[in-house]
């Protein structure tokens, strides 16, 4: 279990600003300083220095961050489970991406649930940045994510390889085929900055010396939802996920573009905190969603 010392160390952290965690934790600005200062007296390092004005973690004290970070995981996850065996379940809390979250794992989830009636399951749809941050701050137990990130916080498996696909309404004043450059004349549908898709595609534009800005003209939407309902209605083109649009595709109410010498692939991955006793259970879950077949009866689980 977390320390009351520990515990100060992460608040300290989330705010770079002593006075900042007092206020959150309730005690006083020299409080959170005893504590910091026993920490660093028991490990015999420093965990911060200033950069100016700026406080910021030492090397040592990055170390102690990731290692306290996967302690308090690990406790948010026993204290999940506590709970839900005392009322003769069990838990599962996670995250997912959106076109994970809504298209990639529905069917092996619902497989799931069928098979173990008696669980619990929470999940949270976000965008890669918001759920490696409920990871680190013990809010879930582990997530599959898109984009690029820090790999060395976590460990990773590769979950799927997804085509993004330039796609339009079926009645859209495009060919079927286009040169890389055509593609700049048409308005582009896109989700925001930060979105994982759109790092994507913002990283696979690069590699022609483009950007969203290249486009005639944009559209930023917050939801897969909201781009594929727009490129219906012909107001533009948007890159998706195959799996995202593959019943529109089927159904002719979207349709592909293909964009010559520019194909984007990427890969999804699951993660969790790197270090967490729960290492097992978390694989066992991976293998589920990535529909192997689960272990043989009798194998001993937390879950």
């Amino acid at each position: 279990m977390l320390n009351f010392r520990a515990k100060t160390f992460l608040c300290a952290c989330k705010h770079m600003n002593f006075t900042n965690a007092a206020s959150e934790l309730g005690i006083s600005q020299p409080a959170v300083s005893q504590h910091i200062r026993r920490l660093e007296e028991d490990y015999g390092v420093k965990l911060f220095r200033f950069e100016g004005k700026k406080l910021r973690l030492t090397a040592e004290g990055e170390l102690m961050l990731a290692a306290v970070q996967t302690m308090n995981n690990d406790e948010h996850i026993l204290r999940q489970r506590i709970e839900a065996m005392q009322q003769g379940r069990k838990m599962y809390c996670f995250g997912a991406t959106h076109t994970i979250g809504d298209y990639l794992i529905t069917d092996k989830l619902a497989e799931f649930l069928r098979d173990n009636p008696d669980s619990n399951v929470d999940i949270y749809i976000a965008d890669t940045e918001k759920l490696l941050k409920d990871i680190d701050e013990g809010h879930i137990d582990f997530a599959i994510v898109e984009g690029f990130f820090d790999h060395s916080r976590y460990e990773t498996l590769p979950f799927s390889t997804e085509n993004l696909l330039c796609v339009c309404g079926a009645d859209y004043d495009i060919p079927g085929e286009i040169a890389t450059e055509e593609l700049f004349h048409h308005r582009i549908i896109t989700r925001e900055p930060g979105a994982g898709a759109r790092e994507l595609l913002d990283r696979a534009l690069a590699t022609i010396n483009s950007s969203v800005d290249s486009f005639e003209s944009h559209v930023i939407v917050g939801s897969p939802y909201a781009m594929k309902a727009l490129a219906r209605r012909n107001c533009g083109l948007a890159f998706l996920y195959e799996s995202s649009v593959a019943e529109e595709l089927a159904a002719g109410r979207l349709r592909q573009v293909r964009v010559r010498d520019f194909e984007p692939q990427y890969r999804f991955t699951f993660l969790w905190k790197s270090g967490s006793m729960y290492k097992d259970d978390f694989l066992r879950m991976y293998r589920r969603l990535i529909g192997e077949k689960v272990p043989a009866a009798g194998v001993k689980t937390i879950l």
